[in-house]
């Protein structure tokens, strides 16, 4: 099974204001709950370190993850790669003619153990909400 979300958010800011977040990896891995630490290997690269609250996993699973299309300040796609799951994210930025952004965030999940489907099913939306919250915040705090 895989578990498929859309959501789609406006902000008050620019999308290259927007893109400062989106288009940086560590801003993207930051409010993800189930994503406990994670390191930065290039501008298109870095490792996940993911704690999933699922019986058959009892240790953190490193997921490599990879931008493979970037067109700033308006699109990002990224896929993630493990022995536990497959994600596949999208962050399209399109300008309002208010001055603001709308934000579509699209992930799929495939998940390759029992219970991985399951629990993103359940907590999809709720990690995407956390994306939402810390761009606002960003955009108030850093602007």
């Amino acid at each position: 099974m895989t578990v498929r979300v859309e959501r789609t958010m406006t902000v008050a800011a620019s999308p290259e204001r927007v893109w400062e977040f989106i288009g940086d990896p560590d801003q993207r891995a930051r409010p993800i709950s189930v994503v406990k630490d994670w390191e930065i290997h290039d501008a298109d690269r870095a490792t996940w370190h993911v704690s999933l609250p699922i019986p058959v996993i009892d240790r953190t699973i490193a997921i490599e993850t990879e931008d493979v299309e970037r067109r700033e300040p308006e699109y990002v796609r990224f896929i993630g790669r493990s022995k536990v799951l497959r994600v596949q994210g999208e962050q399209e930025l399109e300008p309002t003619d208010d001055g603001g952004t709308q934000v579509t965030n699209r992930f799929i999940v495939d998940g390759k153990l029992p219970g991985v489907e399951r629990f993103f099913k359940k907590n999809l939306d709720e990690e995407l909400q956390n994306l939402e919250a810390a761009l606002r915040e960003y955009l108030e705090t850093e602007g």
